[in-house]
């Protein structure tokens, strides 16, 4: 019978041969047929014997065996287990590990978590519209420039981004045209769908790689970003990164600032003076994004990396959010942008290097006829009787050491038009020693030439 899924079958044979006929009919048979008939029935007999037997045995074997199943329903027996693993082998059960209890997230976790959730609405995708038209799009990973980040400024729907993002688009328009829609924004709604609107350009600073976008959408999509300030930033402290890398929008990365006051060379060639360097991750495509500090308050705008393979080295760069309050604004009440400037060419280090100028700072290759500068007697380099005469060189502002061109830059662009800069230069340089003089000057500001 069946027990437990297992049928054993017991074959216990033929019974005993039933022989026909009365006693004295087999006695006469016997008698007739003699000592041979007698030995056959004996071999007979002893076939029959032995057959029993084997039965028997076979019978007690089988017994056994279904005593032992039937012991196996009783709860401490494990016979019937044993038997089922061997012919089905184990259960998805057994061999799957046990599940780890889970646990709360520490208060770090927490607390960037929270940052995410608070900023991530403030971060958009910007995709420049010469991307969109296929000039630019490929396959795979590879992401174009034209398509980066942008950070939901204010309330009416100003978004701040990379010049260079849409730079595209903004080459292709002829000088004095007229520049409509340049661009696609894609925003997140409050139940987390995103959608894309068409976004036109209010204005571009070529020169500091920061361009405004107007976007008309729902104000439930209209998130701004809590500005802070780049001021009081930190070597060490903690910064995010949110953007949109290789296309992957709204990205988190985080790490710490690395370095401040860096002077970036920015794609149209000027330099952006001081720059936040980050090990926080940025790679193509997030370009425009926010760096946030650990109370989601925006510090920079991500906009370039140094590498040699084109992702990320852990060298990262954002605009100051300084820098940027001092453009933005101005884009979006003229579409321009008014700097402060020298209005001076420096000359390359190379060139110091040719006349035999030994100390650091920023030479003077050129001054502007009838400029503030010239007015002050600022001196340019220029050919003398007996060559080449190193022009001044200028190594301190406002009383801060001048090394390099970005340090004056950075003076510089800490005042208004109009506002006097307090400068030292070293006048004789290229000569003897002996000759060399400080010389101190006022220098009003002004206007710069916009990069265009």
């Amino acid at each position: 019978r069946g027990v437990g899924g297992v049928t054993i079958t017991c074959e216990a044979g033929n019974r005993d041969r039933d022989v026909g006929g009365t006693d004295d009919d087999d006695e006469i048979r016997r008698r007739s047929e003699g000592p041979s008939r007698a030995s056959a029935s004996s071999s007979v007999s002893s076939s029959t014997t032995s057959s029993s037997s084997s039965r028997r045995s076979m019978l007690a074997s089988s017994s056994a065996l279904l005593l032992a199943i039937s012991a196996a329903s009783s709860p401490r027996a494990t016979a019937l287990a044993d038997v089922s693993t061997a012919l089905h082998g184990p259960t998805l059960a057994e061999v799957s590990p046990p599940l780890g209890s889970n646990t709360a997230l520490t208060a770090l976790e927490q607390g960037t978590v929270n940052l995410f959730q608070r900023s991530t609405r403030s971060v958009v995708n910007v995709v420049d519209l010469t991307v969109l038209s296929g000039q630019a799009m490929k396959s795979g990973v590879v992401v174009p420039e034209g398509n980066g980040t942008g950070i939901v400024w204010d309330g009416d729907g100003h978004v701040v981004t990379n010049y260079h993002v849409i730079g595209s688009i903004l080459a292709s328009v002829p000088k004095g045209g007229v520049v409509r829609e340049v661009a696609k924004v894609t925003m997140l709604g409050p139940d987390g769908r995103t959608k894309t609107f068409p976004a036109t350009l209010v204005g571009a600073e070529r020169s500091k790689d920061l361009a405004v976008l107007k976007v008309n959408a729902p104000k439930e999509y209209v998130t701004p970003v809590v500005v802070g300030t780049s001021a009081d930033a930190r070597v060490g402290q903690a910064v995010f990164a949110i953007g949109n890398p290789f296309g992957f929008d709204h990205t988190l990365t985080t790490g710490v600032i690395s370095g401040l006051n860096r002077t970036i060379q920015s794609q149209a060639g000027s330099l952006i003076s001081g720059g936040i360097q980050t090990d926080a991750a940025i790679n193509p495509g997030n370009s425009g994004g926010a760096l946030l500090d650990s109370d989601g308050r925006l510090v920079g705008v991500n906009t370039a990396i140094f590498t040699n393979t084109g992702v990320s080295a852990g060298v990262g760069f954002a605009i100051p959010v300084d820098l940027v309050m001092r453009v933005v604004p101005q884009l979006i009440a003229n579409g321009s942008v008014t700097l402060p400037s020298l209005n001076v060419v420096a000359a390359d280090p190379n060139v110091g290097k040719q006349l035999g100028v030994r100390a650091q700072g920023v030479l003077v290759q050129a001054v502007p006829e009838k400029s503030a500068a010239a007015a002050a007697g600022l001196r340019a380099t220029r050919r003398g009787l007996g060559g080449i005469v190193a022009g001044d060189l200028i190594i301190m502002a406002d009383g801060r050491r001048v090394a390099t061109e970005g340090d004056l830059v950075a003076a510089v662009e800490a005042h208004q038009v109009g506002e006097a800069i307090e400068l030292v230069v070293r006048r004789g340089e290229g000569g003897e020693e002996k000759d060399v003089e400080e010389v101190k000057m006022s220098v009003v500001l002004e206007a710069a030439a916009a990069a265009r």
